[in-house]
């Protein structure tokens, strides 16, 4: 029972200083504050995934690289105030969405165009091909972005398993 008790105080001791280590170790830590160039808050690390940090702001959640941080006594500091960061994030959703639209263009995975958006509705998109075949999919697996709609499939394949048709 002895053993039991000082192997948890043990755990404990090194989980209390396991958050310590990793503020230091980087900075990128869960909980983290990021400031901007004048010290002013702008949003709280919720989320660390390789090289992307997700920071929440008081209104989005801005999905940046390490890159885009510089580190200065501790601290986290982005170059951009908390009201840029909530305009940038809403121009770019707002861009994501308008390039979910009928005619819009529709580009695969290495970035060539596989057709454009025929008709779009809450769970279809018919996308007209290159090739000029009409093919009905899902629509979740269309995704937009501020650079288009983006499929995960290219115009061969999207054919292929729609039967060719």
């Amino acid at each position: 029972m002895r053993f039991f008790v000082a192997l948890a105080s043990a755990s404990l001791a090194l989980s209390s200083v396991a958050p310590a280590q990793a503020q230091s170790a980087g900075g990128f830590a869960i909980g983290a504050q990021v400031l901007d160039t004048s010290s002013n808050p702008v949003g709280t690390i919720v989320a660390v995934k390789g090289d992307v940090v997700t920071v929440k702001t008081d209104k989005v959640e801005a999905h940046l690289g390490k890159a885009s941080f510089a580190q200065q006594g501790g601290k986290l500091y982005i170059g951009n105030t908390q009201a840029e960061l909530n305009a940038l994030v809403e121009q770019e959703k707002a861009a994501a969405e308008a390039s979910l639209a009928v005619g819009k263009p529709v580009k695969g995975p290495q970035g060539a165009e596989v057709g454009t958006i025929e008709a779009i509705d809450a769970d279809y998109a018919t996308l007209k091909l290159t090739s000029g075949k009409s093919v009905r999919i899902p629509r979740s697996g269309l995704a937009g972005s501020a650079s288009g709609a983006v499929i995960g499939m290219t115009a061969a394949d999207i054919e292929a398993a729609a039967g060719g048709n």
